[in-house]
Protein backbone atom coordinates (compact mmCIF):
# COMPACT_ATOMS: atom_id res chain seq x y z
CA UNK A 1 0.00 0.00 0.00
CA UNK A 2 0.82 3.73 -0.79
CA UNK A 3 -0.05 7.23 0.44
CA UNK A 4 -1.68 6.99 -2.83
CA UNK A 5 -3.90 4.55 -1.43
CA UNK A 6 -4.81 7.01 1.32
CA UNK A 7 -4.79 4.26 4.27
CA UNK A 8 -6.01 6.71 6.52
CA UNK A 9 -9.54 6.67 5.00
CA UNK A 10 -10.10 3.89 7.49
CA UNK A 11 -10.12 6.73 10.20
CA UNK A 12 -12.58 8.41 8.75
CA UNK A 13 -15.20 8.47 11.68
CA UNK A 14 -16.19 10.42 14.15
CA UNK A 15 -17.23 8.11 17.36
CA UNK A 16 -19.30 5.01 15.57
CA UNK A 17 -19.82 6.84 12.77
CA UNK A 18 -18.62 6.76 9.29
CA UNK A 19 -17.55 9.71 7.43
CA UNK A 20 -17.80 9.87 3.92
CA UNK A 21 -14.67 8.82 1.89
CA UNK A 22 -15.07 11.68 -0.77
CA UNK A 23 -17.30 14.94 -1.81
CA UNK A 24 -16.40 14.88 -5.23
CA UNK A 25 -17.43 16.73 -7.71
CA UNK A 26 -17.16 19.96 -5.57
CA UNK A 27 -19.44 22.59 -6.41
CA UNK A 28 -17.97 25.83 -8.65
CA UNK A 29 -19.77 28.41 -6.06
CA UNK A 30 -18.75 31.89 -5.23
CA UNK A 31 -17.75 31.76 -1.42
CA UNK A 32 -20.44 34.94 -1.03
CA UNK A 33 -22.87 31.92 -1.86
CA UNK A 34 -22.48 30.75 1.93
CA UNK A 35 -23.25 34.43 3.52
CA UNK A 36 -26.09 35.11 0.89
CA UNK A 37 -27.70 31.13 2.01
CA UNK A 38 -27.05 31.92 6.19
CA UNK A 39 -29.43 35.03 5.41
CA UNK A 40 -31.98 32.63 3.85
CA UNK A 41 -32.01 29.85 6.11
CA UNK A 42 -31.03 31.73 9.68
CA UNK A 43 -32.21 35.01 9.32
CA UNK A 44 -32.69 35.63 13.11
CA UNK A 45 -29.36 33.71 13.90
CA UNK A 46 -26.86 36.15 15.54
CA UNK A 47 -23.65 36.03 13.08
CA UNK A 48 -21.33 38.17 15.33
CA UNK A 49 -21.72 39.28 18.87
CA UNK A 50 -18.86 41.97 19.41
CA UNK A 51 -18.75 44.41 22.63
CA UNK A 52 -22.31 43.55 23.68
CA UNK A 53 -23.49 44.55 19.90
CA UNK A 54 -25.44 41.47 17.97
CA UNK A 55 -25.45 41.87 14.18
CA UNK A 56 -27.84 38.88 12.89
CA UNK A 57 -27.79 37.25 9.69
CA UNK A 58 -30.61 39.35 7.70
CA UNK A 59 -28.57 42.56 8.96
CA UNK A 60 -25.30 41.32 8.15
CA UNK A 61 -25.85 40.81 4.67
CA UNK A 62 -27.88 44.04 3.97
CA UNK A 63 -24.50 45.95 5.43
CA UNK A 64 -22.95 43.59 3.17
CA UNK A 65 -24.83 44.18 0.25
CA UNK A 66 -24.53 48.06 0.71
CA UNK A 67 -20.96 48.58 1.14
CA UNK A 68 -20.83 46.16 -1.94
CA UNK A 69 -22.70 48.66 -4.02
CA UNK A 70 -20.36 51.57 -2.37
CA UNK A 71 -17.32 49.66 -3.17
CA UNK A 72 -19.00 48.92 -7.01
CA UNK A 73 -19.33 52.99 -7.31
CA UNK A 74 -15.99 53.66 -6.73
CA UNK A 75 -15.01 51.67 -9.49
CA UNK A 76 -14.09 48.29 -7.50
CA UNK A 77 -14.41 45.70 -10.33
CA UNK A 78 -13.82 41.94 -10.33
CA UNK A 79 -10.42 41.06 -9.77
CA UNK A 80 -9.55 44.43 -8.12
CA UNK A 81 -7.47 44.15 -5.12
CA UNK A 82 -8.67 45.83 -1.90
CA UNK A 83 -6.99 45.49 1.51
CA UNK A 84 -8.22 45.13 4.59
CA UNK A 85 -6.25 46.86 7.42
CA UNK A 86 -7.99 46.29 10.58
CA UNK A 87 -7.98 44.57 13.78
CA UNK A 88 -10.83 41.73 14.99
CA UNK A 89 -14.19 44.17 14.67
CA UNK A 90 -17.14 44.00 12.70
CA UNK A 91 -16.15 45.74 9.91
CA UNK A 92 -13.60 43.29 9.44
CA UNK A 93 -16.45 40.81 8.43
CA UNK A 94 -18.79 43.25 6.65
CA UNK A 95 -15.97 44.06 4.59
CA UNK A 96 -14.57 40.89 3.37
CA UNK A 97 -18.33 39.52 2.41
CA UNK A 98 -18.39 42.68 0.33
CA UNK A 99 -15.34 43.03 -1.59
CA UNK A 100 -16.26 39.16 -2.74
CA UNK A 101 -19.54 40.53 -3.79
CA UNK A 102 -17.92 42.55 -6.17
CA UNK A 103 -15.35 40.49 -8.08
CA UNK A 104 -12.72 41.73 -5.84
CA UNK A 105 -10.01 40.25 -4.43
CA UNK A 106 -9.46 40.60 -0.52
CA UNK A 107 -6.16 41.23 0.68
CA UNK A 108 -5.66 40.71 4.54
CA UNK A 109 -3.19 42.50 6.43
CA UNK A 110 -2.21 42.85 9.87
CA UNK A 111 -2.26 46.19 12.20
CA UNK A 112 1.00 44.76 13.30
CA UNK A 113 2.64 45.54 10.02
CA UNK A 114 5.35 48.08 9.81
CA UNK A 115 5.42 50.45 7.31
CA UNK A 116 7.16 48.86 5.11
CA UNK A 117 5.54 45.81 5.11
CA UNK A 118 2.60 47.43 4.93
CA UNK A 119 3.81 49.44 1.77
CA UNK A 120 5.20 45.61 0.19
CA UNK A 121 1.64 44.16 0.12
CA UNK A 122 -0.11 46.88 -0.61
CA UNK A 123 1.82 47.21 -4.03
CA UNK A 124 3.12 43.88 -4.43
CA UNK A 125 -0.73 42.61 -4.62
CA UNK A 126 -1.33 46.26 -6.62
CA UNK A 127 -3.79 46.87 -4.64
CA UNK A 128 -6.63 49.97 -5.00
CA UNK A 129 -8.59 50.38 -1.96
CA UNK A 130 -7.54 50.21 1.75
CA UNK A 131 -9.98 49.79 4.82
CA UNK A 132 -8.74 50.65 8.08
CA UNK A 133 -9.91 52.20 11.17
CA UNK A 134 -8.91 56.00 12.43
CA UNK A 135 -6.37 55.59 14.33
CA UNK A 136 -4.53 54.13 11.49
CA UNK A 137 -5.31 56.53 8.79
CA UNK A 138 -2.37 58.70 9.33
CA UNK A 139 -0.32 55.63 8.34
CA UNK A 140 -2.31 54.84 5.02
CA UNK A 141 -2.13 58.31 3.99
CA UNK A 142 1.79 58.42 4.18
CA UNK A 143 2.14 54.92 2.79
CA UNK A 144 -0.33 56.12 -0.14
CA UNK A 145 1.44 58.15 -2.46
CA UNK A 146 4.17 55.14 -2.55
CA UNK A 147 1.14 52.68 -3.85
CA UNK A 148 -1.37 52.15 -5.88
CA UNK A 149 -3.67 52.70 -3.34
CA UNK A 150 -6.90 55.27 -4.99
CA UNK A 151 -9.33 55.10 -2.20
CA UNK A 152 -9.40 54.76 1.06
CA UNK A 153 -12.46 54.04 3.85
CA UNK A 154 -12.10 54.63 7.22
CA UNK A 155 -13.86 53.88 10.14
CA UNK A 156 -14.22 54.98 13.62
CA UNK A 157 -12.31 53.80 16.64
CA UNK A 158 -15.22 52.65 18.59
CA UNK A 159 -16.85 51.12 15.87
CA UNK A 160 -19.22 52.33 12.67
CA UNK A 161 -22.19 51.94 14.64
CA UNK A 162 -21.39 53.22 17.94
CA UNK A 163 -19.57 56.77 16.94
CA UNK A 164 -19.39 58.97 13.78
CA UNK A 165 -15.27 60.20 12.61
CA UNK A 166 -16.23 63.64 13.46
CA UNK A 167 -13.81 65.41 11.44
CA UNK A 168 -13.77 66.41 7.37
CA UNK A 169 -11.61 64.09 5.41
CA UNK A 170 -9.19 64.50 2.79
CA UNK A 171 -10.15 63.80 -0.48
CA UNK A 172 -10.20 60.18 -1.25
CA UNK A 173 -10.99 59.33 2.15
CA UNK A 174 -14.92 57.50 2.70
CA UNK A 175 -16.48 57.30 6.04
CA UNK A 176 -17.35 53.35 6.41
CA UNK A 177 -20.74 54.37 7.84
CA UNK A 178 -21.97 56.82 5.51
CA UNK A 179 -21.01 54.45 3.25
CA UNK A 180 -23.56 51.95 4.61
CA UNK A 181 -26.34 54.69 5.43
CA UNK A 182 -26.60 56.04 2.18
CA UNK A 183 -26.18 53.42 -0.09
CA UNK A 184 -29.05 51.26 -0.91
CA UNK A 185 -28.75 46.87 -0.82
CA UNK A 186 -27.88 46.38 -4.46
CA UNK A 187 -24.39 45.25 -5.40
CA UNK A 188 -23.84 44.22 -8.79
CA UNK A 189 -24.57 40.98 -10.39
CA UNK A 190 -20.66 39.57 -11.22
CA UNK A 191 -20.05 36.60 -12.87
CA UNK A 192 -17.51 34.42 -11.12
CA UNK A 193 -15.61 31.36 -12.23
CA UNK A 194 -14.60 29.86 -9.34
CA UNK A 195 -11.74 27.90 -10.48
CA UNK A 196 -9.85 31.01 -12.18
CA UNK A 197 -11.16 34.27 -10.04
CA UNK A 198 -9.51 34.13 -7.15
CA UNK A 199 -11.13 35.24 -3.85
CA UNK A 200 -7.73 36.09 -1.83
CA UNK A 201 -4.19 37.26 -1.96
CA UNK A 202 -3.05 36.59 1.22
CA UNK A 203 0.84 36.88 2.23
CA UNK A 204 2.94 34.48 3.96
CA UNK A 205 6.32 33.50 4.97
CA UNK A 206 6.87 37.12 7.05
CA UNK A 207 8.54 34.23 9.45
CA UNK A 208 11.31 32.46 7.03
CA UNK A 209 11.83 35.20 4.02
CA UNK A 210 10.19 37.60 2.22
CA UNK A 211 6.59 37.73 2.11
CA UNK A 212 4.18 35.77 -0.80
CA UNK A 213 0.64 36.86 -1.76
CA UNK A 214 -1.28 33.11 -2.03
CA UNK A 215 -3.65 33.60 -4.86
CA UNK A 216 -7.02 31.84 -3.69
CA UNK A 217 -9.53 31.18 -5.74
CA UNK A 218 -13.29 31.13 -4.96
CA UNK A 219 -13.04 27.28 -5.91
CA UNK A 220 -9.91 26.79 -3.29
CA UNK A 221 -11.96 27.92 -0.27
CA UNK A 222 -15.36 27.00 -1.05
CA UNK A 223 -13.92 23.41 -1.44
CA UNK A 224 -12.20 23.86 2.24
CA UNK A 225 -15.33 25.20 3.59
CA UNK A 226 -17.38 21.69 3.01
CA UNK A 227 -13.84 19.37 3.36
CA UNK A 228 -13.90 20.75 7.14
CA UNK A 229 -16.58 21.26 10.19
CA UNK A 230 -19.34 20.38 7.46
CA UNK A 231 -17.93 17.07 6.70
CA UNK A 232 -16.56 15.32 9.62
CA UNK A 233 -19.87 16.78 11.97
CA UNK A 234 -22.24 15.93 9.56
CA UNK A 235 -23.57 13.03 11.46
CA UNK A 236 -24.73 15.83 14.78
CA UNK A 237 -25.09 18.98 12.58
CA UNK A 238 -28.66 19.25 13.51
CA UNK A 239 -28.05 19.66 17.00
CA UNK A 240 -25.87 22.79 16.48
CA UNK A 241 -26.70 24.17 12.90
CA UNK A 242 -27.73 27.67 13.11
CA UNK A 243 -27.76 27.38 16.65
CA UNK A 244 -24.18 27.16 18.39
CA UNK A 245 -21.42 29.56 18.97
CA UNK A 246 -17.79 29.82 17.93
CA UNK A 247 -16.12 32.27 20.26
CA UNK A 248 -13.14 33.73 18.19
CA UNK A 249 -9.74 35.44 19.31
CA UNK A 250 -7.92 34.22 16.46
CA UNK A 251 -6.82 37.50 14.42
CA UNK A 252 -9.14 37.46 11.32
CA UNK A 253 -6.86 38.70 8.86
CA UNK A 254 -4.70 35.19 9.20
CA UNK A 255 -5.98 32.42 7.15
CA UNK A 256 -7.12 30.32 10.23
CA UNK A 257 -9.42 33.63 11.12
CA UNK A 258 -10.75 33.84 7.72
CA UNK A 259 -11.89 30.56 7.18
CA UNK A 260 -13.19 29.79 10.30
CA UNK A 261 -15.94 32.98 10.25
CA UNK A 262 -17.03 32.10 6.68
CA UNK A 263 -17.21 28.57 7.49
CA UNK A 264 -19.17 29.72 10.64
CA UNK A 265 -21.39 31.72 8.27
CA UNK A 266 -22.05 28.17 5.99
CA UNK A 267 -23.24 26.82 8.88
CA UNK A 268 -25.38 29.56 10.63
CA UNK A 269 -22.78 29.67 13.69
CA UNK A 270 -23.19 33.15 15.86
CA UNK A 271 -19.07 34.20 15.93
CA UNK A 272 -18.27 35.83 19.25
CA UNK A 273 -15.37 38.47 18.59
CA UNK A 274 -12.77 39.06 20.85
CA UNK A 275 -11.37 42.58 19.58
CA UNK A 276 -7.76 41.98 20.57
CA UNK A 277 -6.44 38.04 20.45
CA UNK A 278 -3.37 38.83 22.93
CA UNK A 279 -6.02 39.49 25.84
CA UNK A 280 -6.13 36.27 27.66
CA UNK A 281 -8.18 37.68 30.84
CA UNK A 282 -10.89 38.57 28.55
CA UNK A 283 -10.87 35.11 27.00
CA UNK A 284 -11.18 33.16 30.01
CA UNK A 285 -14.18 35.58 30.98
CA UNK A 286 -15.77 34.92 27.71
CA UNK A 287 -14.81 31.39 27.56
CA UNK A 288 -16.64 31.04 31.46
CA UNK A 289 -19.82 33.41 30.12
CA UNK A 290 -20.89 32.29 26.87
CA UNK A 291 -19.76 28.81 27.26
CA UNK A 292 -19.08 28.18 23.32
CA UNK A 293 -19.60 25.37 21.11
CA UNK A 294 -16.29 25.76 19.74
CA UNK A 295 -12.85 27.39 20.89
CA UNK A 296 -10.58 27.83 17.79
CA UNK A 297 -7.25 29.14 18.90
CA UNK A 298 -3.47 28.90 18.66
CA UNK A 299 -1.06 27.26 21.10
CA UNK A 300 0.76 30.28 22.31
CA UNK A 301 -3.19 31.16 23.45
CA UNK A 302 -3.48 27.88 24.83
CA UNK A 303 -0.38 28.09 26.85
CA UNK A 304 -1.61 31.19 28.49
CA UNK A 305 -5.08 29.50 29.35
CA UNK A 306 -3.42 26.91 30.89
CA UNK A 307 -2.66 29.28 33.51
CA UNK A 308 -6.00 30.67 34.31
CA UNK A 309 -8.63 29.41 36.12
CA UNK A 310 -11.11 27.69 34.08
CA UNK A 311 -14.73 24.81 35.09
CA UNK A 312 -15.27 21.87 33.66
CA UNK A 313 -17.82 22.15 30.14
CA UNK A 314 -18.80 20.92 27.25
CA UNK A 315 -16.91 23.45 24.90
CA UNK A 316 -14.11 22.06 21.82
CA UNK A 317 -11.24 23.67 22.11
CA UNK A 318 -9.24 23.07 18.88
CA UNK A 319 -5.71 24.69 18.25
CA UNK A 320 -4.08 25.52 14.73
CA UNK A 321 -1.12 27.23 13.11
CA UNK A 322 1.78 25.71 14.96
CA UNK A 323 1.94 22.22 16.35
CA UNK A 324 0.81 22.58 19.83
CA UNK A 325 2.96 21.25 22.84
CA UNK A 326 1.31 17.68 24.20
CA UNK A 327 1.81 19.07 28.20
CA UNK A 328 -0.39 22.28 27.04
CA UNK A 329 -2.90 19.94 25.80
CA UNK A 330 -2.69 18.05 28.80
CA UNK A 331 -3.04 21.41 30.97
CA UNK A 332 -6.33 22.29 28.73
CA UNK A 333 -8.17 19.04 29.47
CA UNK A 334 -7.39 18.55 33.05
CA UNK A 335 -8.89 22.20 33.24
CA UNK A 336 -11.93 21.83 31.00
CA UNK A 337 -12.09 18.04 30.63
CA UNK A 338 -12.48 17.91 26.77
CA UNK A 339 -9.64 17.45 24.58
CA UNK A 340 -7.90 19.71 22.58
CA UNK A 341 -7.97 19.00 18.68
CA UNK A 342 -5.10 19.70 16.46
CA UNK A 343 -5.95 20.46 12.85
CA UNK A 344 -3.19 21.64 10.18
CA UNK A 345 -3.10 23.70 7.02
CA UNK A 346 -1.27 26.12 5.38
CA UNK A 347 -2.82 29.79 3.90
CA UNK A 348 -1.49 27.52 0.36
CA UNK A 349 -3.99 25.14 1.76
CA UNK A 350 -6.88 27.88 2.26
CA UNK A 351 -6.39 26.58 4.66
CA UNK A 352 -7.01 23.57 6.33
CA UNK A 353 -6.07 19.63 4.76
CA UNK A 354 -5.53 17.66 8.42
CA UNK A 355 -8.13 17.51 11.46
CA UNK A 356 -8.02 15.45 14.61
CA UNK A 357 -11.02 13.02 15.06
CA UNK A 358 -9.83 11.23 17.75
CA UNK A 359 -10.56 14.15 20.00
CA UNK A 360 -13.47 15.57 17.89
CA UNK A 361 -15.44 12.42 18.78
CA UNK A 362 -16.06 13.24 22.24
CA UNK A 363 -19.15 15.22 21.16
CA UNK A 364 -20.79 11.49 19.76
CA UNK A 365 -20.25 10.47 23.46
CA UNK A 366 -18.35 7.52 22.68
CA UNK A 367 -14.95 8.67 22.34
CA UNK A 368 -12.49 6.66 20.29
CA UNK A 369 -8.43 6.34 21.61
CA UNK A 370 -7.43 9.80 21.53
CA UNK A 371 -4.41 10.60 19.50
CA UNK A 372 -1.97 13.41 19.32
CA UNK A 373 -0.88 15.63 16.31
CA UNK A 374 -2.66 16.83 13.22
CA UNK A 375 -4.50 13.84 12.42
CA UNK A 376 -5.95 12.46 8.97
CA UNK A 377 -6.06 14.19 5.67
CA UNK A 378 -9.29 15.49 4.68
CA UNK A 379 -11.54 13.81 1.66
CA UNK A 380 -9.93 14.17 -1.87
CA UNK A 381 -6.70 15.44 -0.51
CA UNK A 382 -3.57 13.05 -1.82
CA UNK A 383 -0.75 13.42 0.52
CA UNK A 384 2.66 11.73 0.68
CA UNK A 385 5.98 12.12 3.02
CA UNK A 386 8.97 12.19 0.84
CA UNK A 387 12.73 11.90 1.82
CA UNK A 388 14.30 15.89 1.70
CA UNK A 389 17.36 13.65 0.19
CA UNK A 390 15.60 11.26 -2.51
CA UNK A 391 12.40 12.87 -2.76
CA UNK A 392 11.06 9.05 -2.89
CA UNK A 393 8.30 8.36 -0.07
CA UNK A 394 9.55 7.22 3.04
CA UNK A 395 8.01 3.76 5.01
CA UNK A 396 5.13 4.84 6.66
CA UNK A 397 6.16 5.56 10.42
CA UNK A 398 9.10 7.03 8.83
CA UNK A 399 9.57 11.18 9.02
CA UNK A 400 9.50 12.70 5.67
CA UNK A 401 8.28 16.08 3.89
CA UNK A 402 4.98 16.54 4.32
CA UNK A 403 3.66 17.02 0.21
CA UNK A 404 -0.24 17.57 -0.78
CA UNK A 405 -2.15 18.51 -3.33
CA UNK A 406 -5.93 19.01 -4.10
CA UNK A 407 -9.08 20.89 -4.19
CA UNK A 408 -7.98 23.51 -1.48
CA UNK A 409 -4.35 24.00 -2.28
CA UNK A 410 -3.72 27.24 -3.69
CA UNK A 411 -3.43 28.43 -7.62
CA UNK A 412 -0.08 29.45 -6.78
CA UNK A 413 2.13 32.65 -5.63
CA UNK A 414 1.05 36.03 -6.72
CA UNK A 415 1.37 36.64 -9.81
CA UNK A 416 1.70 33.18 -11.24
CA UNK A 417 -0.66 30.83 -11.77
CA UNK A 418 1.27 27.49 -10.67
CA UNK A 419 4.20 28.98 -9.24
CA UNK A 420 5.33 27.30 -6.21
CA UNK A 421 3.71 24.21 -7.11
CA UNK A 422 5.10 21.14 -8.99
CA UNK A 423 3.48 20.77 -12.53
CA UNK A 424 1.27 17.75 -11.60
CA UNK A 425 0.23 20.25 -8.24
CA UNK A 426 2.08 18.83 -5.84
CA UNK A 427 2.53 21.37 -2.57
CA UNK A 428 5.67 21.39 -0.93
CA UNK A 429 5.12 22.16 2.87
CA UNK A 430 8.67 22.19 4.10
CA UNK A 431 7.09 20.46 6.95
CA UNK A 432 8.75 16.97 8.75
CA UNK A 433 5.77 14.61 9.68
CA UNK A 434 5.73 11.12 10.22
CA UNK A 435 2.12 9.00 10.15
CA UNK A 436 1.16 6.01 12.37
CA UNK A 437 -0.52 2.42 11.52
CA UNK A 438 -4.18 4.45 11.44
CA UNK A 439 -2.89 7.27 9.08
CA UNK A 440 -2.83 9.80 11.83
CA UNK A 441 0.25 12.49 10.82
CA UNK A 442 2.38 14.22 13.60
CA UNK A 443 4.25 17.07 12.69
CA UNK A 444 7.71 16.89 14.06
CA UNK A 445 9.52 20.12 12.75
CA UNK A 446 10.05 22.17 9.94
CA UNK A 447 12.93 21.69 7.68
CA UNK A 448 14.01 25.15 8.11
CA UNK A 449 14.27 24.69 11.82
CA UNK A 450 15.72 20.95 11.68
CA UNK A 451 18.83 21.46 13.51
CA UNK A 452 21.89 19.42 12.19
CA UNK A 453 24.75 18.07 15.17
CA UNK A 454 27.55 16.78 13.34
CA UNK A 455 25.45 14.80 11.21
CA UNK A 456 22.93 13.88 13.23
CA UNK A 457 19.34 15.46 12.73
CA UNK A 458 17.58 16.94 16.14
CA UNK A 459 13.80 17.85 15.48
CA UNK A 460 13.61 21.23 17.50
CA UNK A 461 9.36 20.55 17.82
CA UNK A 462 10.71 17.55 19.70
CA UNK A 463 13.21 19.59 21.73
CA UNK A 464 10.17 22.20 22.18
CA UNK A 465 8.04 19.12 23.60
CA UNK A 466 10.24 18.23 26.29
CA UNK A 467 10.67 21.68 27.16
CA UNK A 468 6.93 21.93 27.88
CA UNK A 469 7.29 18.83 30.32
CA UNK A 470 9.17 21.20 32.72
CA UNK A 471 6.55 22.50 35.20
CA UNK A 472 8.33 26.44 35.27
CA UNK A 473 8.36 26.69 31.47
CA UNK A 474 5.12 28.64 30.10
CA UNK A 475 6.56 29.00 26.78
CA UNK A 476 9.93 27.16 25.12
CA UNK A 477 11.54 27.35 21.26
CA UNK A 478 14.48 25.68 20.26
CA UNK A 479 16.82 26.16 17.63
CA UNK A 480 20.14 25.72 16.10
CA UNK A 481 23.07 28.16 16.46
CA UNK A 482 26.47 27.36 14.83
CA UNK A 483 28.98 25.02 16.22
CA UNK A 484 32.06 27.28 17.73
CA UNK A 485 34.28 24.20 17.15
CA UNK A 486 33.03 22.68 14.30
CA UNK A 487 32.61 24.00 11.30
CA UNK A 488 28.97 23.31 9.27
CA UNK A 489 27.79 21.97 12.39
CA UNK A 490 24.93 23.12 14.79
CA UNK A 491 24.28 23.38 18.52
CA UNK A 492 21.00 23.24 19.99
CA UNK A 493 20.01 26.32 21.98
CA UNK A 494 16.82 27.01 23.96
CA UNK A 495 15.04 30.08 25.22
CA UNK A 496 12.22 29.83 27.68
CA UNK A 497 9.51 32.15 29.07
CA UNK A 498 8.70 30.71 33.26
CA UNK A 499 5.41 30.32 34.62
CA UNK A 500 4.75 32.79 37.19
CA UNK A 501 5.93 32.26 40.26
CA UNK A 502 8.97 30.55 38.36
CA UNK A 503 11.61 33.08 37.72
CA UNK A 504 14.68 33.38 39.19
CA UNK A 505 13.72 29.70 40.89
CA UNK A 506 14.59 27.70 37.67
CA UNK A 507 18.20 27.74 36.33
CA UNK A 508 19.74 26.86 32.80
CA UNK A 509 21.42 23.58 34.42
CA UNK A 510 18.33 22.55 35.82
CA UNK A 511 16.68 22.90 32.29
CA UNK A 512 19.74 21.34 30.79
CA UNK A 513 19.59 18.66 33.55
CA UNK A 514 15.37 17.67 32.49
CA UNK A 515 16.35 17.60 28.98
CA UNK A 516 18.94 15.04 29.18
CA UNK A 517 16.50 12.86 31.37
CA UNK A 518 14.52 12.59 27.68
CA UNK A 519 16.71 13.59 24.69
CA UNK A 520 19.88 11.87 23.49
CA UNK A 521 22.99 13.49 24.21
CA UNK A 522 23.10 15.67 21.12
CA UNK A 523 20.37 17.06 20.72
CA UNK A 524 20.50 18.48 24.42
CA UNK A 525 20.62 22.07 24.74
CA UNK A 526 23.93 23.60 24.94
CA UNK A 527 22.60 27.16 25.37
CA UNK A 528 19.86 28.01 27.88
CA UNK A 529 18.21 31.81 28.17
CA UNK A 530 15.55 33.35 30.16
CA UNK A 531 13.37 36.31 28.98
CA UNK A 532 10.17 37.80 30.56
CA UNK A 533 7.99 37.52 27.19
CA UNK A 534 8.98 35.39 23.95
CA UNK A 535 8.77 37.12 20.31
CA UNK A 536 5.69 36.40 18.75
CA UNK A 537 4.73 36.76 15.06
CA UNK A 538 1.60 38.52 13.60
CA UNK A 539 -0.06 35.36 13.82
CA UNK A 540 0.87 34.76 18.01
CA UNK A 541 3.44 32.06 16.55
CA UNK A 542 6.70 32.20 18.14
CA UNK A 543 9.06 33.49 15.87
CA UNK A 544 12.19 31.08 15.94
CA UNK A 545 14.03 32.91 13.07
CA UNK A 546 14.08 36.54 14.73
CA UNK A 547 15.71 34.24 18.35
CA UNK A 548 18.36 32.48 16.00
CA UNK A 549 18.99 36.00 14.24
CA UNK A 550 19.86 37.31 17.89
CA UNK A 551 21.36 34.76 19.15
CA UNK A 552 23.86 34.47 16.30
CA UNK A 553 24.17 38.16 16.56
CA UNK A 554 25.15 37.87 20.31
CA UNK A 555 27.76 34.81 19.27
CA UNK A 556 29.59 37.02 16.73
CA UNK A 557 29.98 40.21 19.84
CA UNK A 558 31.26 37.63 21.65
CA UNK A 559 28.29 37.82 24.55
CA UNK A 560 27.76 34.08 24.37
CA UNK A 561 29.79 31.45 25.18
Amino acid sequence: MSYLDKPWSKSYKLGPYKLKESLAPFPEEPVFKALDQAAEKYPGQTAILFQGRAIKYHQLKTLVDKLATALAGMGVKKGDKVCIFLPNCPEFIISNWAILKTGGVVVPTSILRTDEGLIYELTSSTSRVVICRQENLERVLAVKTRSNIEHIIVTSSEGYDIQEIGVSLPKDVYEFRKLITEHDPHPPQIDIDPKEDLCEVAFTGGATGVPKGVMITHFNRYSCILQGFPWFMKPILPGFVGKASVLMPIPLFHSYGIYTHQVSAYLGLRVILIADPRDTNLLAEYIQKYRPFMLPAVPTQFMRLSEMNLSKMNILPMSGSAPLPEDVAIAIKQKIGMPVSEAYGLTETSPATHYNLSAFSRITGFASKEKIGIGIPTPDLDCMLLDNETGEPVPFGQPGELVLRGPQVMKGYWPEPGSGLTKDGWLHTGDIAVMDEDGYFQVVDRSKDMVNVSGMKVYSNVVDEVLYRHPGVLMAAAFGVPDPLIPGSERVMAVIQLRSGFECKVSSEQIIDHCREHLPPYAVPKFVEFRNELPLTVSEKVFKKTLREEAILKMKSGKNN
